[in-house]
């Protein structure tokens, strides 16, 4: 099984946090996004993952090699290919081409999920998909009373169904995927002006291809400040059981910790009252301070602030004198 993550886009919504390291790699609840994404893949596939591919723009090196690390902690191999323009969902999908061969999941990085459904790895194929209250705001999917996928509705402005898809795909054939894909981009098949992977999810059903769903229970948008932040608390909330939050190496003085919370190796707690639903970042500092339901990441310092609903960047500074924040890296507020 491979994973191919799409992930070349800079998350302009969630600036200034995205002006310096991409949006897939801001932490939440302590790993970054597509560390989280790509870890609950593995969790619902049947078979194990040999290999990570993840689709970046001008990122840098030090990006490349946190994402190569992230797919060696999860056991498979991470690959690193590069999207120079963007020209939609099918081209960003092209342009890890090698990749294309086997059993594979498409994922695109800038949502989170839990599901706890066991991907089959028999059928054509698998669409992630969530009911939602609104889905003319959504690429959705109609099914046939077997569950078979009949057709795939871009933002319906009439109902037809309330099964939104999340943007994660699995194709049992890597290589019939790869043939459309080139199809469209040989035949310069544009919709809106983009390359778009919905039109070789019809031409693939068209030949035979059989799709089904597989309905996730949670799935949580990264797009902007403040869901983030509420991102970062909904994870926290799932995994407090599951993981170790709160370092053994924190220095906590004088404080008070109402977990849910996040905090991470070296940080330095000293009279303040942390959480719920807070991370802190590795070797950051909070004294003399409140802060719920935020993030707080490495290497910062936060003094005299009381705190909600906000974001601060890594390598940053603040003295509290205001109450919702969004700062990015290397920032100061005295």
């Amino acid at each position: 099984m491979k994973i191919i993550v799409p992930m070349a886009g800079r998350g302009s919504r969630l600036r200034p946090h995205t002006l310096t390291i991409p949006k897939p790699l801001i932490p939440i609840a302590g790993k970054p996004i597509v560390h989280r994404l790509v870890e609950d893949i593995v969790k619902v596939c049947d078979q194990e993952v040999d290999e990570i591919a993840f689709i970046i723009g001008d990122f840098g090196k030090e990006t490349e090699t946190d994402l190569i690390a992230i797919a060696e902690s999860l056991g498979a191999k991470g690959s690193i290919y590069t999207q120079d323009q963007p020209l939609g969902t099918a081209h960003a999908i092209m342009c890890a081409k090698e990749s294309l061969t086997g059993n594979v999941v498409v994922a695109f990085a800038d949502t989170l999920f839990r599901a706890d459904f066991t991907l089959d790895s028999e059928c054509d194929g698998v669409i992630w998909t969530k009911k939602v209250d609104d889905p003319s705001a959504f690429g959705v999917v109609k099914k046939n009373e077997k569950g078979i996928i009949t057709d795939f509705v871009e933002k319906p402005e009439e109902f037809v169904s309330d099964e939104a898809i999340i943007g994660i795909y699995y194709f049992k054939d890597g290589d019939f995927l790869r043939d459309e894909l080139q199809y469209l981009l040989d035949n310069k098949i544009m919709d809106k002006g983009e390359y778009q992977l919905t039109n070789a999810l019809e031409n693939m059903k068209t030949k035979g291809s059989e799709f089904t769903s597989g309905t996730v229970n949670e799935w949580m948008d990264c797009g902007n400040k403040d869901v983030t932040v509420q991102t970062n608390g909904r994870i926290l909330g799932f995994v407090n059981s599951e993981e170790t939050l709160i370092s053994p190496s924190a220095k906590i003085e004088n404080s008070e910790i109402i977990e849910p919370c996040y905090i991470g190796e070296g940080a330095v707690i000293t009279n303040s009252k942390i959480g719920p639903f807070v991370s802190i970042g590795a070797n950051t500092k909070v004294n003399d301070s409140s802060i719920d339901n935020s993030i707080v990441q490495n290497e910062s310092e936060v003094v005299n602030a009381q705190l909600t609903n906000s974001m601060i960047g890594n390598k940053a500074f603040f003295d509290g004198k205001f109450s919702t924040v969004s700062i990015g890296d290397f920032s100061r507020m005295e």
